[in-house]
């Protein structure tokens, strides 16, 4: 990975409170685990920072290598690897992730 690459990761994740690197777009994901990933976020209400991984080859590997996970999509909340789209999952449907954003002040007021 570039140092450049690195550098652009470290800053979104430094500048945004939740971003997600994945497959595709958020109104038009590229795989089955992005759309689940998306569909977690939207359900929580949060507001996030998205990368299409598939628009830049460097992007796709730099990611695997900077959190040391090597699928996609990948959460990070306020600075922190989360996971992927099978933790996201589980820590959705255990109340986890739920209690994770509202701990970070990530959720819009009801």
């Amino acid at each position: 990975m570039t140092e450049s690459v690195h550098d652009s990761i470290r800053q979104a994740v430094d500048t945004y409170d939740v971003v997600l690197f994945m497959k595709g777009t958020p109104d038009f994901p590229q795989c089955g685990f992005s759309s689940r990933a998306v569909a977690i976020l939207e359900r929580l209400g949060v507001s996030y920072a998205s990368y299409n991984v598939l628009d830049n080859p460097e992007l796709r590997e730099g990611i695997k290598q900077f959190s040391n996970w090597p699928t996609i999509p990948q959460l990070y909340i306020k600075g922190e690897f989360v996971g992927g789209s099978d933790i996201m999952m589980e820590m959705f449907e255990s109340g986890e992730l739920q209690e994770l954003v509202t701990e970070k002040g990530l959720t819009e007021g009801e």
